[in-house]
């Protein structure tokens, strides 16, 4: 009876103690996603979740899938190859016209001449772009080659490569084209690209802590405190601090409306169309 009641013991201390831990969050450092984690980082929601950060998004979609955390901020093509997730409603990071952080560069050449596509390995739901890009919007059917994010490399090797987040940013442009692929979807589709949104795990409820995190109210903090952020930024985005305010407050959205959430749909149609996704699931809203 003691062993019995010294394991039913652990068990309620493990579940206490679950309980009461902050939710593990995964989401990418670029500038891009800095308002949205400032709050949980800097400001009055410190302690309210474990954040875990990397520079790649797509890592972030990784930690998710194999249950490393409860929550993560993952770009969008993996919501349809995830079952086991539900969107957190409100907030993302989009564009409604010219992102800049999202790009892709030749040598020079319209996207109708290339051949080849290195594809920065950290990106998901641009990838998926690009291909939808060519496949729908400018005919021909370049290959596509994975690569570490090295434009120097990527362009000797290939016609175009893709880039995205902040090394996007500052890309040398003597000699090359780059087109960014917010306009370029913009100006096929009249609609604004989403790139990645807050996904939580499909069997949270009201009763665990994810549940407690206003996303929101830590995105308008975020917000607020763009000058905080650019400061902080600097060193790693070499760009005057009128240029980030501009990047953060008019080439990002970080509100999913109606207008953003119709460019999110369609991207899911024509990513289903072009066979990148097997099917198109409807979005589930976690609440």
């Amino acid at each position: 009876m003691c062993v019995v009641a010294l394991a039913s013991f652990v068990m309620e201390s493990k579940t206490r103690l679950e309980a009461c831990r902050a939710p593990r969050v995964a989401a990418s450092s670029y500038l891009n996603t800095a308002p949205l984690i400032w709050s949980f980082q800097h400001g009055t929601r410190q302690g309210e979740i474990e954040l875990l950060t990397d520079r790649a998004p797509a890592r972030s979609a990784e930690q998710l899938k194999n249950k490393a955390v409860e929550a993560a901020l993952v770009p969008v093509i993996e919501y349809q190859r995830m079952p086991d997730v539900r969107i957190v409603p409100g907030v993302c990071v989009g564009s409604r016209r010219r992102v800049r952080s999202v790009v892709l560069v030749t040598n020079g050449m319209e996207l109708s001449e290339v051949k080849t596509v290195a594809l920065d390995v950290s990106s998901r739901t641009s990838a998926a772009l690009v291909q939808i890009i060519f496949r729908e919007f400018i005919g021909g059917a370049p290959l596509y080659f994975p690569f570490a994010p090295d434009i120097k490399a990527m362009l000797k090797a290939h016609d175009a490569a893709l880039l995205i987040g902040d090394p996007a940013m500052t890309v040398e442009r003597e000699g090359r084209r780059v087109f960014d692929l917010a306009t370029v979807w913009r100006e096929h589709t009249g609609l604004g690209f989403v790139f990645a949104v807050w996904m939580v795990e499909a069997h949270l409820t009201n009763d665990d802590l994810i549940s407690r995190v206003d996303w929101q109210l830590a995105r308008d903090e975020g917000l607020r405190h763009t000058e905080d952020i650019i400061t902080a930024y600097e060193p790693d985005v070499p760009l005057p601090r009128d240029e980030l305010r501009t990047y953060l407050r008019d080439n990002i959205c970080y509100d999913l409306d109606d207008e953003l959430r119709a460019g999110l749909e369609l991207f899911y149609r024509l990513a289903h169309k072009h066979e990148l996704i097997p099917r198109v699931r409807p979005l589930e809203i976690f609440k």
